[in-house]
């Protein structure tokens, strides 16, 4: 979910040329699927797409990231175990963006894509309006 709906929002804002969004798993029980039907019914409500996504898992290419977001607590402990310090770049979790600690709860879990995706939505904001600030002084 995060992946699209952060794709939508740097197309919007016409950095799709300098900021490169890439999803992966933290582990194989989806991999190859489709985005999950509620995720991409939810996204569909506005208008965003999720046609040509995979789930894949995390990789070695993935170690070049500017900046690696997980969701909650247990994504950031499984990338730390998957990167073993050899990434030298940014590892939080999305809402921390947003200033606020805690997670984005996963809605395969809790049937509620409604406050996945506001959640999702807020991370996504603060993360570009950072990357913005930071990587572009805009």
């Amino acid at each position: 979910m995060a992946e699209a709906v952060f794709r939508k929002m740097v197309d919007t804002e016409g950095l799709n040329q300098q900021i490169y969004i890439d999803s992966a798993a933290t582990s194989s029980w989806e991999h190859g699927n489709p985005v999950h039907r509620g995720t991409r019914e939810r996204l569909a409500r506005e208008g965003i797409s999720t046609v040509g996504m995979y789930s894949r898992i995390l990789n070695d290419d993935d170690l070049s990231a500017d900046y690696i977001i997980g969701m909650d607590e247990s994504n950031i402990i499984n990338i730390e175990k998957f990167l073993r310090n050899r990434h030298s770049g940014r590892v939080n979790r999305l809402l921390e963006y947003a200033g606020e600690d805690r997670d984005i709860l996963d809605p395969w879990y809790t049937d509620d894509f409604d406050t996945t995706y506001n959640d999702v939505v807020k991370g996504c904001k603060a993360l570009l309006e950072f990357i913005k600030k930071y990587d572009f002084s805009m």
